[in-house]
């Protein structure tokens, strides 16, 4: 068994830096190929893992995340003494933010037959929380909406062909390897089935852009809903500067009652501060998702005060 312990470390974050690094590697290991992980994340020896424990990266103290696999009894530590195991470059340094990772990540081989990877959670787990919203949404039909750093998320497939009232449905990631792999699940390539509309009046597309700098693409207060499922914790990796570019850019392209929503696994003691400095006027609401696979969720929601 190989179980990897992370050490609470003297900051909160770099503290959620590392559980943001492993939180990584765990998503993609549901989905991707052990090679290509090993590949992806720079450890030389890393085993196909099938359990991660539950835990909060909020928590200060001494805790412990473990990572478990079955092919060898060894013990991994993380944290100050991380440098022999990872190479530069890696998931330990500033690369959540950067398209090369994405690029190499939606690359890879996918287990099975599953055409999507999804961050945190997928549509099926969102539906219940996005549908009455998008039923009570007092603005004409096709609704707007739009998912930034939508990856190849099944968030915007299953809003299009599951969603019961007519939706325009804009996914954008800097990723051209994305993107395209997504226009290709929407046109019936990689021998699958083309997409069709929950609704007659749905629309898709997919549109290579950078979350950062929505102008060519969203001209402002154009979307009725706008979505970020996870961009905002990548960009964050690089720096809140870019995190708070990022959600300027969501608010300027949203309509006047529009609404934001970020979901995450961080904790509002963590999100709410950033969230209200940067969307001063605007209200900040937060309600619990899940739990999905064990974690609890958030749905952080950003709307015009009234």
């Amino acid at each position: 068994m190989v179980v990897i312990r992370l050490f609470a470390l003297s900051h909160k974050a770099e503290f959620a830096t590392f559980v943001l690094d492993l939180r990584l590697l765990r998503e993609c290991g549901r989905h991707f190929a052990e090679g290509s992980l090993a590949d992806l994340a720079g450890i030389s020896r890393w085993p196909r893992c099938e359990q991660l424990s539950t835990w909060r990266p909020w928590r200060l103290g001494r805790a412990e995340l473990c990572w478990v696999g079955k092919q060898s009894d060894e013990t991994w530590a993380l944290g100050d003494t991380c440098a022999p195991l990872v190479s530069t470059g890696s998931l330990a340094g500033n690369c959540l933010a950067h398209r090369r990772l994405w690029d190499k990540l939606h690359s890879g081989p996918r287990v099975g037959s599953v055409p999507t990877f999804d961050w945190f959670f997928g549509y099926e787990e969102a539906q219940g929380f996005l549908l009455p919203l998008l039923q009570e949404a007092r603005a004409a039909y096709p609704l707007r909406v739009l998912d930034v750093g939508c990856g190849t998320s099944s968030l915007c497939t299953g809003l299009y062909t599951k969603c019961p009232v007519p939706v325009d449905v804009l996914g954008v990631d800097f990723s051209p390897v994305a993107v395209a792999h997504m226009n290709s699940l929407l046109e019936g390539g990689q021998d699958q089935i083309p997409l069709y509309p929950g609704h007659p009046a749905s629309r898709l597309q997919f549109i290579q852009a950078d979350a950062q700098n929505l102008e060519p693409v969203a001209p402002s207060g154009s979307f009725q809903l706008v979505l970020d499922k996870g961009t905002w914790d990548a960009v964050a990796r690089g720096g809140l500067p870019g995190a708070y570019q990022l959600l300027s850019e969501c608010l300027r392209v949203l309509s006047p009652r529009g609404t934001l929503i970020q979901f995450s696994d961080e904790d509002p003691d963590v999100r709410l501060p950033c969230l209200e400095q940067g969307s001063q006027g605007w209200t900040v609401t937060v309600q619990e998702l899940g739990p999905f696979r064990g974690i609890p969720y958030f749905a952080y929601l950003v709307q015009v005060s009234h």
